[in-house]
Protein backbone atom coordinates (compact mmCIF):
# COMPACT_ATOMS: atom_id res chain seq x y z
CA UNK A 1 0.00 0.00 0.00
CA UNK A 2 2.45 2.39 1.07
CA UNK A 3 4.86 1.97 -2.60
CA UNK A 4 1.61 2.53 -4.33
CA UNK A 5 0.95 5.53 -2.34
CA UNK A 6 4.50 6.54 -3.15
CA UNK A 7 3.89 5.94 -7.04
CA UNK A 8 1.18 7.68 -6.93
CA UNK A 9 2.39 10.89 -5.15
CA UNK A 10 4.73 11.30 -8.15
CA UNK A 11 2.22 11.01 -10.60
CA UNK A 12 0.28 13.38 -9.12
CA UNK A 13 3.21 15.82 -8.29
CA UNK A 14 4.39 15.53 -12.07
CA UNK A 15 1.00 16.56 -13.35
CA UNK A 16 1.93 19.98 -12.17
CA UNK A 17 5.25 20.11 -11.83
CA UNK A 18 5.39 24.07 -11.86
CA UNK A 19 3.11 24.24 -9.06
CA UNK A 20 5.35 21.66 -6.91
CA UNK A 21 8.31 23.42 -8.17
CA UNK A 22 6.85 26.46 -6.86
CA UNK A 23 5.85 24.65 -3.65
CA UNK A 24 9.02 23.68 -2.77
CA UNK A 25 10.86 26.90 -2.99
CA UNK A 26 11.06 27.45 0.48
CA UNK A 27 12.49 24.34 1.24
CA UNK A 28 14.85 24.52 -1.05
CA UNK A 29 15.84 27.74 0.50
CA UNK A 30 15.82 26.46 3.70
CA UNK A 31 18.43 23.62 3.24
CA UNK A 32 20.39 25.04 0.46
CA UNK A 33 21.36 27.76 2.91
CA UNK A 34 21.78 25.81 6.42
CA UNK A 35 23.97 23.47 3.99
CA UNK A 36 26.01 26.37 2.54
CA UNK A 37 26.48 28.50 6.09
CA UNK A 38 27.69 25.19 7.57
CA UNK A 39 30.04 24.55 4.49
CA UNK A 40 31.56 27.80 4.43
CA UNK A 41 31.44 28.47 8.23
CA UNK A 42 33.39 25.00 8.88
CA UNK A 43 36.02 25.76 6.14
CA UNK A 44 36.83 29.24 7.51
CA UNK A 45 36.99 27.75 10.84
CA UNK A 46 39.35 24.87 9.88
CA UNK A 47 41.22 27.69 7.85
CA UNK A 48 41.83 29.62 10.81
CA UNK A 49 42.77 26.75 13.42
CA UNK A 50 45.54 25.36 10.68
CA UNK A 51 46.90 29.12 10.73
CA UNK A 52 46.92 29.42 14.19
CA UNK A 53 48.47 25.65 14.78
CA UNK A 54 50.74 26.96 12.00
CA UNK A 55 52.01 29.46 14.89
CA UNK A 56 53.32 26.69 17.02
CA UNK A 57 50.12 24.81 18.55
CA UNK A 58 51.77 23.84 21.75
CA UNK A 59 53.27 27.61 22.42
CA UNK A 60 52.68 30.01 24.90
CA UNK A 61 53.08 33.84 24.09
CA UNK A 62 54.48 36.32 27.35
CA UNK A 63 54.10 39.36 26.19
CA UNK A 64 53.69 43.28 27.38
CA UNK A 65 50.32 44.30 28.29
CA UNK A 66 48.06 46.55 30.44
CA UNK A 67 44.97 44.65 31.45
CA UNK A 68 43.23 48.50 31.86
CA UNK A 69 43.95 48.20 27.72
CA UNK A 70 42.90 51.52 26.17
CA UNK A 71 42.65 54.86 28.43
CA UNK A 72 39.92 57.53 28.22
CA UNK A 73 39.92 59.42 24.46
CA UNK A 74 41.55 56.27 22.98
CA UNK A 75 44.99 56.80 25.62
CA UNK A 76 47.07 53.48 25.14
CA UNK A 77 49.04 53.34 28.03
CA UNK A 78 52.75 52.86 27.91
CA UNK A 79 53.92 49.45 27.76
CA UNK A 80 57.06 47.69 29.66
CA UNK A 81 58.80 45.81 27.69
CA UNK A 82 60.74 42.67 28.89
CA UNK A 83 64.69 42.74 29.58
CA UNK A 84 67.11 39.85 28.80
CA UNK A 85 67.50 38.74 32.48
CA UNK A 86 63.74 38.02 32.09
CA UNK A 87 64.49 35.23 29.28
CA UNK A 88 67.15 34.35 31.37
CA UNK A 89 64.97 34.15 34.56
CA UNK A 90 62.33 31.64 32.43
CA UNK A 91 65.02 29.09 31.41
CA UNK A 92 66.53 28.77 34.71
CA UNK A 93 62.84 28.10 36.18
CA UNK A 94 61.32 26.14 33.66
CA UNK A 95 64.61 23.56 32.20
CA UNK A 96 62.28 20.65 30.95
CA UNK A 97 59.85 22.86 28.61
CA UNK A 98 60.71 22.70 24.98
CA UNK A 99 61.84 25.86 24.74
CA UNK A 100 62.01 29.78 25.83
CA UNK A 101 62.60 32.19 22.98
CA UNK A 102 63.03 35.95 22.80
CA UNK A 103 61.41 37.88 19.88
CA UNK A 104 61.53 41.45 19.04
CA UNK A 105 60.39 42.76 15.72
CA UNK A 106 60.89 45.56 13.46
CA UNK A 107 60.13 46.87 9.97
CA UNK A 108 62.90 46.92 7.39
CA UNK A 109 63.73 46.87 3.74
CA UNK A 110 65.86 44.19 2.47
CA UNK A 111 68.43 45.12 -0.02
CA UNK A 112 70.31 42.39 -2.77
CA UNK A 113 72.00 44.27 -5.59
CA UNK A 114 69.46 45.96 -7.51
CA UNK A 115 66.48 44.10 -5.53
CA UNK A 116 64.54 45.05 -2.78
CA UNK A 117 61.32 44.37 -0.87
CA UNK A 118 60.00 45.51 2.80
CA UNK A 119 59.45 43.13 5.12
CA UNK A 120 60.04 42.40 8.49
CA UNK A 121 63.13 41.30 10.60
CA UNK A 122 62.77 38.87 13.79
CA UNK A 123 65.53 39.01 16.48
CA UNK A 124 65.63 35.76 18.77
CA UNK A 125 67.05 32.66 19.31
CA UNK A 126 67.59 28.71 17.99
CA UNK A 127 65.13 27.13 20.05
CA UNK A 128 62.61 29.27 18.29
CA UNK A 129 62.41 27.45 15.44
CA UNK A 130 61.71 24.19 17.37
CA UNK A 131 59.08 26.27 19.81
CA UNK A 132 57.61 27.83 16.39
CA UNK A 133 57.43 24.40 14.24
CA UNK A 134 59.64 25.78 11.67
CA UNK A 135 62.16 23.68 8.88
CA UNK A 136 64.57 24.70 6.00
CA UNK A 137 64.12 24.60 2.75
CA UNK A 138 68.04 24.76 2.32
CA UNK A 139 71.02 25.97 4.56
CA UNK A 140 70.31 25.39 8.29
CA UNK A 141 69.55 27.28 11.38
CA UNK A 142 71.73 29.76 13.82
CA UNK A 143 73.59 27.52 16.43
CA UNK A 144 74.27 28.92 20.14
CA UNK A 145 77.86 30.34 19.37
CA UNK A 146 76.59 32.07 16.36
CA UNK A 147 73.59 33.50 19.03
CA UNK A 148 76.60 34.73 21.46
CA UNK A 149 78.64 36.35 19.17
CA UNK A 150 76.42 38.43 17.71
CA UNK A 151 77.24 36.89 14.30
CA UNK A 152 75.91 38.67 11.67
CA UNK A 153 73.62 35.84 10.08
CA UNK A 154 70.08 35.68 8.58
CA UNK A 155 67.75 33.23 7.80
CA UNK A 156 65.15 34.26 5.21
CA UNK A 157 61.74 33.05 4.37
CA UNK A 158 60.61 31.66 1.31
CA UNK A 159 59.00 35.57 -0.35
CA UNK A 160 61.91 37.08 0.79
CA UNK A 161 63.89 34.50 -0.94
CA UNK A 162 61.87 35.25 -4.19
CA UNK A 163 61.79 39.08 -4.30
CA UNK A 164 65.40 39.31 -4.07
CA UNK A 165 67.29 36.64 -5.45
CA UNK A 166 64.45 35.52 -7.95
CA UNK A 167 65.29 31.97 -8.46
CA UNK A 168 69.09 32.29 -7.49
CA UNK A 169 70.41 30.25 -4.60
CA UNK A 170 70.70 32.21 -1.61
CA UNK A 171 73.15 30.50 0.56
CA UNK A 172 76.20 32.26 1.27
CA UNK A 173 75.06 35.78 -0.27
CA UNK A 174 75.02 38.82 1.47
CA UNK A 175 72.12 41.22 2.02
CA UNK A 176 71.81 44.73 3.35
CA UNK A 177 69.50 45.75 5.79
CA UNK A 178 69.83 49.49 6.53
CA UNK A 179 73.55 50.16 7.16
CA UNK A 180 75.06 46.48 7.26
CA UNK A 181 75.03 43.53 5.86
CA UNK A 182 73.77 39.62 6.85
CA UNK A 183 75.07 36.58 5.56
CA UNK A 184 71.85 34.12 4.19
CA UNK A 185 72.78 30.54 6.02
CA UNK A 186 69.10 29.11 5.42
CA UNK A 187 65.84 29.58 3.51
CA UNK A 188 62.55 28.65 5.51
CA UNK A 189 59.97 26.10 4.18
CA UNK A 190 56.92 27.36 3.18
CA UNK A 191 54.11 28.14 5.91
CA UNK A 192 51.98 30.59 3.78
CA UNK A 193 49.45 33.00 5.75
CA UNK A 194 48.81 33.20 9.12
CA UNK A 195 46.03 35.42 11.08
CA UNK A 196 44.96 39.21 9.88
CA UNK A 197 46.68 38.54 6.25
CA UNK A 198 50.14 38.68 7.48
CA UNK A 199 52.25 36.13 5.63
CA UNK A 200 54.64 34.20 7.78
CA UNK A 201 56.93 33.92 4.66
CA UNK A 202 57.75 37.26 4.61
CA UNK A 203 60.66 37.53 6.80
CA UNK A 204 64.36 37.95 8.03
CA UNK A 205 65.97 36.09 11.39
CA UNK A 206 68.81 36.94 12.89
CA UNK A 207 70.68 36.55 16.55
CA UNK A 208 68.56 38.40 19.05
CA UNK A 209 72.05 39.98 20.06
CA UNK A 210 73.02 41.19 16.89
CA UNK A 211 69.20 42.71 16.67
CA UNK A 212 69.34 44.76 19.59
CA UNK A 213 72.90 45.92 18.59
CA UNK A 214 72.01 46.92 15.02
CA UNK A 215 67.88 47.35 15.08
CA UNK A 216 67.14 48.72 18.11
CA UNK A 217 69.78 49.50 20.03
CA UNK A 218 68.41 48.55 23.33
CA UNK A 219 68.60 45.64 25.32
CA UNK A 220 64.42 45.18 25.35
CA UNK A 221 62.68 42.32 24.66
CA UNK A 222 59.32 42.50 22.32
CA UNK A 223 58.04 39.04 23.59
CA UNK A 224 58.95 35.79 24.98
CA UNK A 225 57.93 32.16 23.53
CA UNK A 226 57.54 29.24 25.82
CA UNK A 227 57.01 25.73 24.50
CA UNK A 228 55.54 22.63 26.18
CA UNK A 229 57.45 19.96 26.54
CA UNK A 230 56.69 16.14 26.06
CA UNK A 231 53.31 15.32 27.98
CA UNK A 232 53.47 19.14 29.69
CA UNK A 233 50.44 20.33 30.42
CA UNK A 234 50.14 23.78 29.06
CA UNK A 235 47.57 25.50 31.48
CA UNK A 236 49.63 24.45 34.19
CA UNK A 237 53.07 25.60 32.81
CA UNK A 238 50.74 29.45 31.91
CA UNK A 239 49.83 29.00 35.70
CA UNK A 240 53.75 28.67 36.84
CA UNK A 241 54.76 31.42 34.27
CA UNK A 242 51.97 34.26 35.12
CA UNK A 243 53.71 33.37 38.89
CA UNK A 244 57.21 34.23 38.13
CA UNK A 245 56.43 37.22 35.92
CA UNK A 246 54.36 38.26 38.82
CA UNK A 247 57.68 37.96 40.99
CA UNK A 248 59.71 40.11 38.53
CA UNK A 249 57.15 42.66 37.40
CA UNK A 250 55.34 43.46 40.37
CA UNK A 251 52.68 45.87 40.39
CA UNK A 252 50.72 48.07 42.98
CA UNK A 253 47.92 47.34 44.29
CA UNK A 254 44.60 47.91 42.70
CA UNK A 255 46.37 47.88 39.31
CA UNK A 256 46.28 45.50 36.65
CA UNK A 257 49.52 43.29 35.55
CA UNK A 258 51.74 45.03 33.02
CA UNK A 259 51.43 41.72 30.62
CA UNK A 260 49.44 39.35 29.48
CA UNK A 261 49.94 35.26 28.39
CA UNK A 262 48.36 33.37 26.02
CA UNK A 263 47.86 29.98 25.17
CA UNK A 264 47.91 29.10 21.78
CA UNK A 265 46.04 25.76 22.70
CA UNK A 266 43.50 28.10 24.13
CA UNK A 267 43.63 30.38 21.17
CA UNK A 268 42.59 27.78 19.05
CA UNK A 269 39.44 26.22 21.36
CA UNK A 270 38.53 29.53 21.50
CA UNK A 271 38.15 30.21 17.66
CA UNK A 272 36.44 26.97 17.07
CA UNK A 273 34.14 27.58 19.99
CA UNK A 274 33.18 31.24 18.15
CA UNK A 275 33.11 30.33 14.48
CA UNK A 276 30.31 27.21 15.93
CA UNK A 277 27.89 29.35 17.56
CA UNK A 278 28.42 31.97 14.90
CA UNK A 279 27.72 29.15 12.27
CA UNK A 280 24.76 27.71 14.20
CA UNK A 281 23.13 31.35 14.78
CA UNK A 282 23.28 31.66 10.91
CA UNK A 283 22.26 28.30 10.30
CA UNK A 284 19.33 29.00 12.94
CA UNK A 285 18.38 32.22 10.64
CA UNK A 286 18.32 30.45 7.43
CA UNK A 287 16.31 27.54 9.13
CA UNK A 288 13.40 29.80 9.30
CA UNK A 289 12.88 29.35 5.24
CA UNK A 290 12.23 25.77 6.01
CA UNK A 291 9.13 26.77 8.32
CA UNK A 292 7.82 29.14 5.30
CA UNK A 293 8.13 26.01 3.00
CA UNK A 294 7.03 23.88 5.53
CA UNK A 295 3.32 26.46 5.17
CA UNK A 296 3.61 26.65 1.73
CA UNK A 297 3.61 22.88 1.25
CA UNK A 298 0.45 22.78 3.82
CA UNK A 299 -1.47 25.23 1.95
CA UNK A 300 -0.64 23.91 -1.59
CA UNK A 301 -1.59 20.63 -0.04
CA UNK A 302 -5.22 22.22 1.29
CA UNK A 303 -6.09 23.79 -2.21
CA UNK A 304 -5.07 20.23 -3.51
CA UNK A 305 -7.39 18.18 -1.47
CA UNK A 306 -10.31 21.04 -2.28
CA UNK A 307 -9.32 20.11 -6.26
CA UNK A 308 -9.83 16.57 -5.54
CA UNK A 309 -12.47 15.89 -2.94
CA UNK A 310 -15.06 14.31 -6.07
CA UNK A 311 -11.86 11.85 -6.58
CA UNK A 312 -11.55 11.14 -2.77
CA UNK A 313 -14.93 10.24 -2.45
CA UNK A 314 -15.26 7.65 -5.51
CA UNK A 315 -12.06 5.92 -3.72
CA UNK A 316 -14.40 5.89 -0.31
CA UNK A 317 -17.30 4.93 -2.74
CA UNK A 318 -15.13 1.78 -3.51
CA UNK A 319 -14.18 0.81 -0.45
CA UNK A 320 -10.90 2.95 0.58
CA UNK A 321 -10.46 3.53 4.38
CA UNK A 322 -9.35 7.05 5.95
CA UNK A 323 -5.97 6.11 6.54
CA UNK A 324 -6.03 4.99 2.71
CA UNK A 325 -7.07 8.88 2.28
CA UNK A 326 -4.27 10.08 4.83
CA UNK A 327 -1.50 7.79 3.91
CA UNK A 328 -2.31 9.18 0.62
CA UNK A 329 -1.88 12.77 0.78
CA UNK A 330 0.63 12.77 3.87
CA UNK A 331 3.25 10.80 0.91
CA UNK A 332 2.30 13.75 -0.85
CA UNK A 333 2.94 15.70 1.37
CA UNK A 334 6.48 14.16 2.50
CA UNK A 335 7.37 13.07 -1.37
CA UNK A 336 7.48 17.10 -2.09
CA UNK A 337 9.52 18.08 1.08
CA UNK A 338 12.21 15.79 0.37
CA UNK A 339 12.79 16.57 -3.49
CA UNK A 340 12.96 20.40 -2.10
CA UNK A 341 15.79 18.74 0.66
CA UNK A 342 17.58 17.06 -2.47
CA UNK A 343 17.91 20.08 -4.30
CA UNK A 344 18.59 22.02 -1.33
CA UNK A 345 21.29 19.93 -0.43
CA UNK A 346 22.70 19.93 -4.31
CA UNK A 347 22.46 23.86 -4.02
CA UNK A 348 23.99 24.33 -0.64
CA UNK A 349 27.02 22.46 -1.78
CA UNK A 350 27.76 23.52 -5.73
CA UNK A 351 27.57 27.37 -3.92
CA UNK A 352 29.84 27.10 -1.79
CA UNK A 353 32.46 25.65 -3.93
CA UNK A 354 32.82 29.36 -5.84
CA UNK A 355 32.98 30.93 -2.53
CA UNK A 356 35.94 28.75 -0.78
CA UNK A 357 38.03 29.02 -4.34
CA UNK A 358 37.56 32.61 -3.63
CA UNK A 359 38.12 33.15 -0.08
CA UNK A 360 40.67 30.44 -0.15
CA UNK A 361 39.39 28.12 2.54
CA UNK A 362 38.55 24.51 2.51
CA UNK A 363 36.00 23.06 1.36
CA UNK A 364 34.31 20.80 4.02
CA UNK A 365 31.17 19.09 3.60
CA UNK A 366 30.05 17.04 7.16
CA UNK A 367 27.90 14.27 6.10
CA UNK A 368 26.37 14.74 9.57
CA UNK A 369 24.37 18.19 8.70
CA UNK A 370 23.15 16.95 4.92
CA UNK A 371 22.05 13.73 7.23
CA UNK A 372 20.11 15.91 9.36
CA UNK A 373 19.43 18.38 6.75
CA UNK A 374 17.53 15.78 4.61
CA UNK A 375 15.42 14.22 7.30
CA UNK A 376 14.35 17.44 8.34
CA UNK A 377 12.68 18.23 5.03
CA UNK A 378 11.33 15.36 5.73
CA UNK A 379 9.90 16.01 9.39
CA UNK A 380 8.38 19.45 7.75
CA UNK A 381 6.88 17.16 5.20
CA UNK A 382 5.10 15.29 8.04
CA UNK A 383 4.23 18.03 10.28
CA UNK A 384 3.07 20.08 7.77
CA UNK A 385 1.05 17.99 5.40
CA UNK A 386 -0.99 16.45 8.52
CA UNK A 387 -3.64 18.55 8.60
CA UNK A 388 -4.52 18.61 5.01
CA UNK A 389 -4.23 14.91 5.36
CA UNK A 390 -6.06 14.48 7.85
CA UNK A 391 -8.89 16.73 6.42
CA UNK A 392 -8.87 14.59 3.10
CA UNK A 393 -9.82 11.55 4.98
CA UNK A 394 -12.60 12.78 7.44
CA UNK A 395 -14.33 13.69 4.19
CA UNK A 396 -18.11 12.84 4.06
CA UNK A 397 -18.19 10.52 1.11
CA UNK A 398 -21.46 11.34 -0.24
CA UNK A 399 -21.28 15.35 0.17
CA UNK A 400 -17.74 14.61 -1.46
CA UNK A 401 -19.40 13.17 -4.24
CA UNK A 402 -21.61 15.80 -5.04
CA UNK A 403 -18.52 18.80 -4.72
CA UNK A 404 -18.40 19.75 -8.19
Amino acid sequence: MFLQAVLLSFRTLLRNKLRSCLTVLGIVIGVGSVIAVVVIGQGASRKLTNEISSLGSRMIMIYPDEENGVGFAGETSNLVPFKNSDVEAIKREFPDCGGVAPVSESAVVAVFGNNNCQTAITGTESSYFSIRNWRVKSGRFFNTSEERAGKSVCIIGEKVSKNLFKGMDPIGSFIRVDRFAYQVIGVLKSKGGSMAGKEQDDIVLVPLKVFQRRISGNKEVGMIIVGCGPGQDSTALKRQLKQVMLERRPVPPGHGNNFAIEDMKEIIKTVKKQTRIFTTFISAIAAISLLVGGIGIMNIMLVSVTERTREIGIRMAVGAQEKDILVQFLVEAVVLSLFGGLLGISIGLLLPLSVTGYMKIPFVVDMRIILVSFLFSGLVGIVFGYFPARRAARMNPIDALRHE
